[in-house]
């Protein structure tokens, strides 16, 4: 994901929730994030976008977010910023607390 245009269109304006993930490839709780949040995206296809932004590549994005640390997670769900979730967590706990906007 690159630049403010195409993440507003595919995240800030699109049809599903999005959960999007702020990383860098330095971060280790990133990259063991990364294959948790694969499966997330695989079993909640239809019902959930998943959006992963490389915040070396994309600070303006990480700056608009106040993303501070990473992984940052934010939860988008009709425009909206609706959760901000920090730090590496299972899919099981991913699941359980994106539960209201996956029903």
């Amino acid at each position: 994901m690159s630049g403010d245009a195409g993440f507003d269109a595919q995240v800030m304006q699109a049809p599903l929730p999005v959960l999007v993930d702020f990383w860098a490839p330095w971060c280790g709780p990133c990259r063991m994030l990364g294959p948790e949040l694969d499966a997330l995206a695989a079993d909640t296809a239809g019902r959930l976008i998943v959006v992963k932004v490389n915040i070396d590549e994309n600070p303006q994005l990480a700056s608009r977010f106040a993303v501070r640390s990473v992984p940052t997670l934010l939860v988008v769900a009709a425009g909206r910023v609706v959760d901000t979730i920090t730090g590496a967590m299972s899919k099981a706990a991913l699941l359980q607390r994106l539960g209201p906007w996956l029903a």
